[in-house]
């Protein structure tokens, strides 16, 4: 069933929907994909783990050249207008509907990857936290949000 809940809900639903039936509830796939992402992260020292936490804060927060194509895109096309208004719009040429339908579904299917990136990156630095915590060998807990 489609919704426009997001992926908590359907995870909780998922959960729900496995408790209700009597099922294990750690045999759901996103259950079992955070506890082998924790297992990994477990084996690794705390230095290292520390090194890994640095690297994932930069991915949540720069996620790539995402954000730069979304902002400078418009810029570059403001910036060609002319041109690119000659073009797309010659004695009844129908590209331009080509054009936006490319143009959105890119700058849609960005913007969707650039936040599945980040939401990625936050579960792994709040795995990673959860363990150096575990460990009491954690100067980040004063850094977590």
């Amino acid at each position: 069933m489609f919704s426009l809940r997001g992926d908590a809900h359907k995870v909780y639903s998922q959960l729900k929907k496995a408790s209700d039936n009597g099922q294990t509830l750690n045999g759901i796939k996103e259950i079992i994909e955070v506890k082998e992402i924790y297992n990994f992260y477990h084996s690794i020292n705390s230095d290292t783990l520390k090194q890994i936490y640095y690297r994932m804060i930069k991915e949540k927060n720069g996620s790539g050249t995402i954000p730069i194509f979304v902002s400078s895109a418009p810029w570059l096309f403001f910036l060609f207008s002319k041109q690119l208004h000659q073009f797309l719009f010659k004695e009844g040429n129908f590209l331009w509907i080509v054009f936006i339908f490319l143009y959105v579904f890119i700058l849609t299917i960005s913007v969707i990857l650039h936040f599945h990136e980040k939401s990625w990156a936050a579960v792994h630095i709040e795995i990673i936290l959860d363990i150096l915590k575990e460990r009491n060998n954690s100067p980040l807990d004063a850094m977590r949000d």
